[in-house]
């Protein structure tokens, strides 16, 4: 997969560093991994989701009485 242009090298190569359980089950491509995980990241910032029922969803305060 390729890079976006906003996804930097040196963010693909610091995700790219296995975290703990990752490195449990292991990862065939780290590098690979990581431009995928920062992609997916950057389309949720970009064009969040309007669903407000979902986890992502924005509460005001008084929504959580």
């Amino acid at each position: 997969m390729s890079e976006q242009p906003d996804t930097q090298p040196s963010q693909v190569e610091r995700r790219a560093q296995l975290l703990p359980e990752e490195r449990t089950v292991g990862s065939d491509d780290p590098r690979e991994q990581a431009e995928v995980i920062l992609e997916e990241s950057e389309e949720r910032t970009e064009h969040p989701d309007p669903d407000e029922s979902s986890q992502s969803g924005r509460r005001r305060s008084e929504d959580t009485v």
